[in-house]
């Protein structure tokens, strides 16, 4: 097995035995370091005969920069006030889309709490919304990160806001999250 070079992760594998017997399994421990924000997910090659045969199998590792997270608890204000702080228009990245799934109460929250962020209660004036912050932590920074998401029931759309200290991670972080709601 052979995780494709990415600069952006430190990946260190457990050696494993190069025979594996028909229909016995192997488990392979990756640890994955977050050395600089990434858009990419991380490919693994797999290599092995069969039938004599040489076979080549790659698959994406379902690594995405919001596995770097650390929930962040904030007050209202100080969540205003840092959402205020990130106001550069590179910071923010938004998008309006069409709700792909159920609109449901703790559906929406289970996925954002499954992001990795701190769910933030009673923060906006509206109590529909959803707001959220957090911490990516990689090796050589902290990427502060706040989320809004703006649910419109009636239209069956939302209306997802990020703003982050680091503009690639607005973008990716917004493309990433559209995909689930």
């Amino acid at each position: 097995m052979v995780l494709d070079k990415q600069p952006q992760l430190n990946v260190q594998t457990k050696a494993v035995e190069p025979l594996v017997e028909g229909g016995a399994q192997i488990q392979q421990v990756l640890n994955i370091e977050c050395l600089t924000d990434f858009s990419e997910a991380p490919l693994l090659n797999i290599k092995f005969r069969y039938g004599g045969a040489l076979q080549n199998l790659t698959l994406k590792l379902p690594v995405t920069i919001n596995k770097f997270f650390q929930p962040t608890e904030m007050a209202s204000h100080d969540f205003f006030q840092r959402w205020k702080q990130l106001s550069l228009p590179a910071q923010e990245a938004q998008k309006i889309f069409k709700a792909n799934h159920s609109m449901d109460t703790e559906v929406l929250k289970a996925k954002l709490l499954g992001l990795g962020t701190a769910l933030l209660d009673d923060v906006d004036p509206n109590p529909e919304n959803y707001v959220c912050a957090g911490v990516i932590q990689t090796k050589g920074q902290q990427v502060g990160c706040l989320l809004r998401l703006e649910p419109n029931a009636q239209a069956q759309m939302y209306r997802l806001t990020l703003r982050c200290s680091k503009d690639s991670v607005s973008k990716r972080l917004c493309e990433l999250l559209a995909e689930q709601f």
